[in-house]
């Protein structure tokens, strides 16, 4: 004897049914989201890294030689002491805008995940609106 078709409850248990088979979907669909871009932002999060590591690297060495000409070029000049500083000073402006371009790209790679927030958030107001 069914009970639920008795008391005319098993079309409601049927959609009972439906949607937590629905919910269900969603959520491996939402967690598989978050799997594809947690992967990607790892790969984007190496990927600045190694080109960082190469390029500072590269730089540091460049600067270094290129400070090295500059003073031996002016060292038997009486401008021997400002071009001493002026080359501290272009050092120190590029330490700033290096700082300056680390913060950005700081701020900017906060925005992980961005897509699964947004797809869940979706979901969050269609459940608020069925209730």
């Amino acid at each position: 004897m069914n009970w639920l078709s008795l008391l005319g409850l098993e079309s409601l248990a049927a959609r009972w049914r439906a949607n937590v088979i629905e919910g269900a979907i969603a959520v491996e669909d939402r967690v598989d989201l978050a799997r594809l871009e947690w992967a990607d932002l790892k790969q984007r999060f190496q990927q600045l890294l190694v080109l960082t590591i190469v390029v500072t690297g590269l730089t540091v060495v460049a600067l270094i030689m290129l400070s090295i000409a500059v003073l031996v070029y002016f060292w038997d000049t009486p401008q021997r002491t400002l071009v001493a500083w002026l080359v501290a000073g272009v050092w120190t402006l590029g330490w700033v805008a290096a700082l300056v371009a680390l913060v950005s790209v700081a701020q900017r790679a906060g925005n992980g995940f961005a897509l699964t927030r947004r797809e869940l958030a979706q979901d969050w107001r269609d459940i608020k609106e069925r209730l």
